[in-house]
């Protein structure tokens, strides 16, 4: 599964040419980083990459940030990327994955399986030496056929459902502080602390200092550690659903596929009135 969903810089540099591959610049940062995605994507991007705007393609219904939208919405705004059936995407970003590792999420789940995230992101193709540009990239519209895959993702009623059943085994990507309600959250009006019964692993956790991530088995061992048997069903929580993804993607990568994101997450259970909060270490 690693080489089905991660690639590295040098293959990457031999694929910037072909036909079939896509590079998208899925670049977002945390609200505290005051960085602006776009802004620094059309001053350097990977040649040919298309910006995916994470905040854009999301549902505009709501006050959530950057929730999935509507299967059509996303259809059409990846089709004017030209990104569709037929392609091979790759994915990166100008942080430590985890904005990727969403775009990564969201394309399976409207039913593009080849969708690959680029380890280490542009951080690591620039410490390399490799080139960026920031000339205008203007894409060929090509179709895309959405089609939901609703097993990947998880609302509020059914973080709820499971609350009660625990079916399923949350665990949280956020950093220890915000997870045991010690540290306030990035938001203004959330409550702090965790969903009770949820597990912790910052997403941070499992990159190396150069920005990839680690090996297959020192994932495992990092969710064993947390508390969670992967073999079992697994659902992924963050702040605001970006960094859940990428707890997602390492599962995914070492073998263990297909756990769900709580796409509202803390933003959205710690923001209600009707949600328990638990705090302190599970």
């Amino acid at each position: 599964m690693r080489d089905r969903w991660l690639v590295d810089t040098e293959t990457v540099a031999g694929l910037l040419d072909a036909p079939d591959v896509r590079l998208v610049d899925a670049s977002w940062y945390l609200p505290v980083e005051n960085r602006d995605a776009l802004s620094d994507y059309r001053e350097r991007h990977i040649a040919g990459a298309v910006f995916f705007d994470i905040d854009d393609i999301s549902d505009e219904s709501t006050d959530l940030p950057h929730m999935l939208p509507r299967p059509e919405k996303f259809s059409s705004r990846v089709r004017s990327l030209g990104l569709g059936d037929g392609v091979r995407i790759v994915v990166y970003d100008g942080g430590n994955m985890m904005a990727a590792a969403r775009a990564w999420w969201m394309f399976r789940v409207f039913g593009h399986d080849d969708v690959q995230v680029l380890d280490g992101g542009l951080a690591k193709w620039m410490a390399e030496g490799r080139p960026v540009d920031d000339e205008p990239v203007i894409p060929r519209e090509r179709h895309f056929t959405p089609r939901l895959n609703t097993f990947l993702v998880r609302d509020i009623g059914q973080m709820k459902t499971n609350l009660a059943s625990s079916r399923a085994q949350v665990v949280d990507a956020r950093g220890r502080g915000r997870f045991a309600g010690e540290e306030a959250e990035f938001r203004p009006g959330l409550r702090s602390g965790h969903i009770p019964g949820s597990r912790n692993l910052p997403y941070t956790s499992l990159l190396h200092e150069d920005g990839t991530i680690v090996d297959n088995e020192a994932i495992a061992a990092a969710f064993h550690d947390a508390g969670i048997d992967p073999t079992r069903p697994v659902i992924t929580t963050c702040g605001s659903g970006i960094s859940a993804c990428f707890l997602a993607l390492a599962l995914d990568l070492a073998g263990f596929p297909d756990a769900a994101v709580y796409d509202g997450s803390w933003t959205e259970w710690g923001g209600a009135a009707d949600t328990p909060v638990a705090t302190g270490d599970p």
